[in-house]
């Protein structure tokens, strides 16, 4: 016997992945020049130089010391350097009880739902958004309620969340700058937002937390990114620094249970719980220490600032409609007919890898990620042409 809802998930179709191995494969036979891949969020931009320092002084230590085990949390040390550098950086009190250290933001979020959800609630997200919210918030047994985006801002939908909401609402997630869109929400929006969720906490009488997954935050062009725990007290930051560091595969990143909550200390209580039963204990002891020594280092925004501008340059000139990245590094373009997939997969033909928006909880659209080498960028615009020319006649 097996468990049937773990083969369903085994089983299940993730597009992102199934496009990059596609991606793989189709560089191995016509080489890698040929193909535009556009599939994956995998910086190009190299990880910077404190992190090579960090490396190098930790493989310079006691071989026995560099490897050893942390406490489940985190190093003490290393979650007393996360939580300085968020009240520095965010003017917030934190506590380095309140962090706990993550292999990435998905554990992270995967941690923190099974922590303050509890079977049969209700989690929201705000469509279109990361596809894997779904199976985190299904494999803590609860639903998840897709809510969509204003459009054409892609801002969130105050009034449509708050009608959402019920007795068994426990949490919503939201994540800005955004993938797949690039929006960032903005401090009005947010503002609201919590405004309306401490409402609905009295009138409920239940807490309603918000999930802020942020593996984004340092990757803007000019747009304000409020913290959220500074915004709404029952908030749980979920961070990554796979991308603000250019470290995906390393997979590391925290939990930071906000200090404004009346009982902080007993929802992290909970987050090492669930931590302890899905086995996310013990962040690679290497890399926490690694991160502990680059918090605060600026990522290489001009870099995706100068992909994006001979994206949407490109892709303008030939007439296609997308919605102008504030952040991260998607673009989110209109598919050329009502049924996405069948447009990316006509887009492989001219070997464009482009995500369907049906894996984000939308249709009509498509993901494009532009941290990719600009060369490549260059070569893809002759096959944007012939695929737009597809549908022309």
């Amino acid at each position: 016997m097996i468990n049937q809802k773990m083969f369903d998930l085994g089983a299940e179709p993730n597009k992102i992945r199934e496009l990059f191995a596609y991606g793989l494969k189709r560089k191995a036979e016509i080489g890698a020049e040929n193909v535009f891949d556009y599939s994956i969020g995998n910086p190009s931009v190299p990880a910077p130089e404190c992190v090579h320092q960090a490396f190098v002084e930790q493989l310079q230590q006691d071989p026995v010391v560099a490897h050893e085990y942390t406490p489940s949390p985190g190093d003490p040390a290393v979650r007393k350097a996360i939580a300085d550098y968020i009240t520095s950086e965010f003017g917030i009190s934190a506590t380095a009880g309140n962090v706990y250290v993550t292999s990435g933001a998905s554990s992270a979020i995967a941690i923190t739902l099974s922590a303050i959800c509890e079977p049969g609630d209700e989690v929201i997200a705000i469509a279109p958004y990361f596809p894997e919210y779904r199976t985190w918030t299904h494999t803590a047994d609860c639903t998840l309620v897709e809510i969509p985006a204003s459009v054409p801002s892609f801002q969130p939908d105050i009034a449509a969340i708050e009608a959402a909401i019920n007795e068994r609402t426990s949490a919503i997630i939201i994540n800005s700058p955004n993938n797949p869109v690039g929006a960032v929400y903005t401090r009005e929006n947010l503002q609201a937002l919590a405004k309306m969720l401490a409402a609905k906490e009295q009138e409920l009488g239940r807490r309603i937390f918000i999930v802020a997954d942020e593996p984004y935050r340092e990757i803007t062009y000019g747009a304000d990114i409020p913290y959220v725990p500074n915004l709404y007290a029952d908030t749980i930051v979920c961070y990554s620094f796979s991308k603000s560091l250019s470290l995906p595969g390393e997979r590391i990143g925290y939990i930071y249970v906000s200090d404004r909550m009346g009982d902080a200390q007993a929802i992290s209580t909970a987050v090492a719980g669930a931590g302890r039963a899905l086995g996310y204990i013990c962040a690679p002891v290497m890399l926490q220490r690694v991160i502990a020594k680059c918090l605060g280092t600026p990522s290489d925004v001009a870099t995706y600032a100068s992909n994006r501008e001979l994206l949407t340059q490109g892709l303008s000139e030939l007439g296609y409609e997308y919605v102008q990245p504030e952040g991260a590094f998607y673009l989110w373009v209109r598919a050329l007919e009502p049924d996405a997939i069948a447009f990316s997969e006509r887009a492989k033909d001219y070997e464009l890898l482009l995500v369907p928006s049906d894996s984000f909880g939308v249709k009509g659209w498509v993901r494009l990620s532009y941290c990719i080498a600009r060369s490549t960028i260059e070569r893809s615009m002759p096959a944007f042409r012939a695929l737009m020319e597809s549908y022309n006649g």
